[in-house]
C-alpha cells in the first residue's frame, strides 16, 4: 500500500514540475525554483509548485499546493480547494485554516493545529529514510542495468581466431 502511496506521489511530483509557466499563469497559479511563495490574505491563487523552497497561504487557493524539498504553512485563515503534498519537507496547519483535500508529507511531518479542518486524509511519511528510498532504488535500479549490458556485450565478444598452424600458409595455391 505505501509503494502505491510512494508511486502515486512520485507521479504527481513529476506531473506537477513539468508544468510551465504559461500553463501555471493562465490558471492563476504559480511555479517557482529557489524563491518563496506567499498567498496574502484575500488574495485568490490556483495551483502553487515549489521546488526549493517554502509555501506560505494566508489566502484561498483553488488548487493543490506542492513543495519539493521545502515547506508549506497553512496560516490563520488560509483556505485550499485541493491536496497538500511536500516532499522532504514539513506542512503546518495553524487555528482556522480549511483544507477540501488530502494532506501528504514525505520526509517530513504534518503538524496540525486542533482547529484546522481537514476534509480529506492526512499521511505522513517522516524520516530520511524515506528519502533514501526514493533516490537510492532509481540509482540502484539504474546501475543493474548499466551492469547488466556491460555484461551482455563483454559476453558476446567472439573469442579470438586461433592463428595458422605453423607450416601452412593462408595463401591459397
Amino acid at each position: 500500500m505505501r509503494n502505491l502511496i510512494l508511486s502515486s506521489i512520485g507521479i504527481a511530483a513529476v506531473l506537477a514540475l513539468s508544468s510551465t509557466g504559461a500553463a501555471a499563469q493562465k490558471s492563476g497559479g504559480r511555479v517557482q525554483i529557489g524563491r518563496d511563495i506567499v498567498v496574502q490574505p484575500g488574495e485568490k491563487t490556483g495551483d502553487l509548485v515549489c521546488v526549493a523552497c517554502s509555501v506560505r497561504v494566508r489566502g484561498q487557493t483553488a488548487g493543490d499546493v506542492v513543495a519539493v524539498a521545502g515547506s508549506i504553512k497553512l496560516e490563520t485563515g488560509a483556505q485550499v480547494a485541493g491536496d497538500n503534498v511536500a516532499i522532504a519537507g514539513s506542512i503546518r496547519l495553524e487555528s482556522g485554516t480549511q483544507v477540501a483535500g488530502d494532506i501528504t508529507a514525505v520526509g517530513g511531518t504534518v503538524q496540525r493545529d486542533p482547529q484546522a479542518v481537514i476534509a480529506g486524509d492526512i499521511t505522513s511519511m517522516e524520516g530520511t529514510g524515506w528519502m533514501l528510498l526514493l533516490v537510492l532504488v532509481p540509482l540502484l535500479l539504474f546501475g543493474g542495468i548499466v551492469a547488466l549490458i556491460v555484461w551482455l556485450v563483454q559476453r558476446s565478444r567472439a573469442a579470438p581466431t586461433p592463428a595458422y598452424p605453423a607450416g601452412t600458409s593462408s595463401a591459397r595455391s
